[in-house]
């Protein structure tokens, strides 16, 4: 179960990681500006939901039915080539898109689409890479506290993005605006090519694809502790992804707001994430990770609880800026501290499949989540789904606490990693 890794601990690993998050940062900004432009474009030139519901999937599909086969290419493949290779196809197709653009009337809407999907596809690659890369970076002792870090740069970028998108959006020509996609690859790639990724055992084997997937999915299940809270962070999913995917609907028909509010509230509960991002790259040394990990679940949801229940005018809207605050603020010791049990729980040899099986499993439920939010929205009223997804979340995190193998994951891991318990696991 548990890992001791030999990550490069060296007097120069701070360095190191200072141009990963540097190259994640410059590259992140400038994809999700470009993904915001594209989304209000399609939204300026078509006015459709249904071309808008799309898009979104189109986003989601590809982490859900791609991840379980990403795990082996990211376990074999050169790490470093492979974030290099990503980035360079989202950056071709945005030359290729500002081409088009630059020479039609309007974008063909399909080629929009084709962009989309390549860019989610590239990020369902990256995801998993730079959560399997950095274990294998930075001591073990800090592995909390870098992920934190990790988690600041992704704040920001959420916090930063928007509003730059909007202003650029407004200012530029669209064909010219995606170019910046380009310029992120270019920045990024040039601090990731300063940057030493330590080469595991497994790199340059030969991939095989579902023998090596479902190797993935037998060392998650076979980690009872781990398992059990993945279901649970599953069932998350499902409940709470209705309430997110109608912000900006309860912001404009519930409380009466304006479509600058919406954008308020996106931005406020980003600086939250980036606050709670803070303080744990900062203090990320619990004795317990799964106590705040429960205090989340709490915190976020009594805050959907209350949220529907607050009265639908300016007054409510108030409470409900405060409480996504909070709930921003809590969202990152949820998702930080479990990603650092995850990446400590598995040699950095099979971490990508591991990931990769997980990432697909917790994704799995959004999109189902999605498909009643708009019929439940039209039947109970929209801060229902607040309600619900509060609810849900509090029994997520009672399930959490009373069960013995789930609360006491993190100190049978630790146990496991002090004793280097973990067994050898035979690979193919």
């Amino acid at each position: 179960m548990a890992n001791k890794s030999s990550p490069n601990t060296n007097l120069n690993w701070q360095k190191n990681i200072i141009f990963f998050l540097s190259g994640q940062f410059l590259s992140g900004i400038t994809s999700m500006v470009v993904q915001y432009a594209i989304i209000w474009y399609l939204t300026e030139k078509t006015g459709s939901a249904t071309v808008l519901s799309f898009a979104t999937l189109l986003g989601m599909l590809p982490m859900v039915l791609l991840s379980p086969f990403v795990g082996p290419f990211v376990d074999r493949l050169n790490k470093k080539k492979l974030l290099i290779v990503t980035d360079l196809i989202v950056a071709m197709f945005a030359l290729l898109l500002s081409f088009v653009g630059t020479f039609t009337k309007e974008f063909p809407l399909w080629l929009v689409f084709v962009s989309l999907f390549i860019r989610s596809v590239a990020q369902t690659f990256q995801m998993p890479t730079i959560q399997s890369i950095l274990p294998t970076m930075v001591p073990e002792t800090e592995l909390t506290r870098v992920n934190g870090q990790l988690g600041m740069v992704s704040s920001a970028n959420m916090i930063i993005a928007p509003a730059l998108g909007a202003y650029l959006f407004a200012v530029i020509p669209m064909n010219v605006l995606i170019l910046l996609d380009v310029l992120g690859a270019v920045l990024g790639i040039s601090l990731l090519l300063q940057v030493t990724i330590p080469k595991i055992k497994t790199q340059g084997e030969a991939v095989h694809l579902l023998t090596d997937s479902k190797l993935g999915f037998k060392l998650l299940v076979e980690n009872k502790g781990l398992w059990a809270i993945t279901l649970i962070g599953t069932f998350f999913t499902l409940l709470f992804m209705p309430a997110v995917s109608m912000y900006p609907l309860m912001t404009l028909t519930y409380f009466q707001g304006t479509i600058q509010q919406a954008g308020l509230i996106e931005v406020i509960y980003s600086v939250g994430m980036l606050a709670g991002g803070i303080v744990i790259g900062i203090f990320g040394k619990w004795q317990d990770r799964m106590k705040p990990i429960l205090l989340a679940y709490f915190i976020i949801g009594i805050s959907y609880i209350i949220c529907g229940y607050l009265p639908g005018n300016q007054k409510g809207f108030f409470y409900f800026i405060l409480l996504n605050a909070l709930c921003g603020l809590a969202t990152p010791f949820f998702n930080t501290l479990l990603m650092a049990m995850i990446q400590q729980s598995y040699k950095p040899q099979y971490l990508g499949r591991v990931l990769g099986v997980l990432n697909a499993i917790m994704s799995i439920t959004g999109p189902v989540g999605l498909i009643f939010a708009g019929p439940l929205a039209d039947q109970l009223g929209v801060e229902k789904l607040f309600l619900i997804a509060g609810v849900g979340t509090v029994l997520c995190g009672l399930i959490n606490l009373f069960l013995p193998v789930a609360r006491n994951y993190d100190q049978t891991l630790k146990a496991a990693l002090a004793n280097e318990k973990q067994p050898e696991v035979d690979g193919d």
